[in-house]
């Protein structure tokens, strides 16, 4: 995981460079701002993944003489015909609408959010495909 690390610490790194220069040339406090918000979150993400990776066990794809043959098997469940996904993104666009038209709307759209989100962690925990 250590490239996936110094990669977004490398995005880091030229959105602050970016911000600086943006800041300097332009005077806009709106870019320079969304600029400064990339750098936390390309940092954040980049510590994040070097600090995780140090605890895990190394990965086939971090080895430089890895063989295709390490990686096989199965990499986790994917839900093959779920709906939640769906509901989530409609919820999501209801509240950039309300952003808009009203904030009712907003309050709408977090409600449908939160239980579109129980839907989707507990999806399989019920009916037919229970475990």
């Amino acid at each position: 995981m250590k490239v996936e690390g110094w990669l977004f610490l490398g995005c880091a790194i030229f959105f602050g460079v970016a911000d600086i220069l943006y800041w300097d040339f332009a005077h806009d406090p709106t870019g320079g701002t969304a600029l400064a918000l990339a750098v936390a979150l390309a940092f954040l993400t980049g510590f994040y993944v070097l600090f995780t990776g140090r605890r895990l066990p190394r990965r086939p794809e971090d080895d430089s003489r890895g063989e295709i043959e390490q990686s096989t098997g199965e990499l986790g469940f994917f839900s093959p015909h779920s709906w939640w996904p769906l509901f989530l993104g409609m919820s999501a666009a209801m509240i950039a609408l309300g952003m808009v038209f009203g904030w009712w709307l907003v309050v709408l759209g977090v409600a449908c959010i939160m239980l579109s989100a129980v839907g989707l962690v507990f999806e399989y925990y019920r009916g037919q495909f229970s475990h």
